[in-house]
């Protein structure tokens, strides 16, 4: 549903910019149609810029970069903007096609093989505004790695965070039996992290190995008053919803990671998640979390530390731990 709204949300903006350009100025429509493209790639360029101001006015405290790497890290999350909202999620049935699960068959392999294809399958859940073709660079490179990776859509895009817990049960029980495996890993980005915990604080931990959150609003973002919908309601610093998911706290072990330069979540103090682990990547923003290679291995180490606390797993010397579930 969201990737047919972007598609024709595109289509009516350049068409409403090529007749504006024609209407200006003695403009053919050959000559209009790539200045429309061009006053639609700068107007999202506006958008990233009047993100980091707000993220300058509130994130006095972040560490400084240089001009180079505020530079970079600037067309980084420009780069990630126009890619993922243009390029990747009004055709996100192309880039994604179905999510590759399947139960792992151990005939032939050796134990230490069995073991690492016996880790935790992988859950990625999106933010805010976004659907499942969020994941489609991050996603790629855990396959790469080994993982059995599996997303979800949640739609409607403006409704309470709360009602999305139940499909994710749904997609954690579909996971679990396509696998065989008795426990998820949970990865949000973003909302998706608020998600994850409000799955946790309703379902319990019996089926989640651990929670990883990336450039997740925690304790709320000050750029959520400017949100739409209940969801955007709710990410608004300090809000009832915040304090209820706080309260009790969910027992899984998590780890929050997190960049001081987030452009989306501000100030930077509310991205941080008590009780869990810290993990600060400077110069990224909050798109290109999704596809910083920095994130991406940060992650996968989290991954590798996770499964390796688990029975049967394969350490680096290639013997099975036979360690209890941490």
């Amino acid at each position: 549903m969201l990737a047919r709204a972007l598609r024709l949300s595109h289509v009516l903006e350049i068409t409403f910019y090529v007749i504006l350009v024609m209407s200006i100025g003695d403009t053919s429509f050959a000559a209009a149609v790539p200045l429309a493209l061009l006053i639609m790639l700068a107007l999202r360029a506006v958008v990233i810029a009047v993100s980091y101001a707000f993220a300058r006015a509130y994130g006095l405290l972040a560490p400084r970069l240089s001009a180079r790497q505020r530079l970079l890290m600037a067309l980084g999350e420009y780069a990630s903007f126009v890619v993922t909202f243009t390029v990747i999620m009004p055709f996100e049935r192309w880039w994604m096609g179905d999510d590759r699960l399947q139960a792992p068959t151990d005939e032939g392999r050796t134990a230490a093989a069995v073991a690492k294809r016996r880790r935790p399958p992988i859950l990625l859940i999106h933010g805010y505004g976004c659907s499942r073709g969020a994941w489609w660079w991050l996603r790629g490179h855990l396959e790469a790695a080994g993982w059995t990776v599996a997303t979800i859509s949640l739609e409607p895009i403006y409704t309470s965070i709360d009602n999305y817990v139940d499909p994710v049960a749904r997609r954690v029980d579909e996971l679990l039996a396509a696998t065989g495996a008795a426990q998820v890993i949970l990865v949000g980005h973003s909302m998706g992290g608020l998600v994850s915990r409000a799955y946790l604080q309703r379902y319990g931990d019996a089926r989640v190995a651990r929670l990883v959150t990336l450039g997740t609003p925690h304790q709320g973002s000050e750029l959520a008053r400017l949100g739409l919908g209940d969801n955007g309601r709710q990410m608004r610093p300090h809000s009832p919803w915040l304090q209820a998911l706080a309260s009790p706290p969910a027992s899984v072990d998590a780890v929050a990671l997190y960049s001081p330069h987030d452009n989306f979540v501000m100030p930077p103090a509310l991205l941080e998640l008590h009780g869990a682990q810290e993990q600060r990547i400077d110069g990224v923003g909050h798109l290109a979390m999704l596809y910083s290679p920095r994130v991406i291995q940060a992650l996968l180490t989290v991954l590798e530390q996770t499964a390796a606390r688990r029975p049967g797993a394969v350490s680096d010397t290639g013997e099975i731990s036979n360690a209890a579930d941490a």
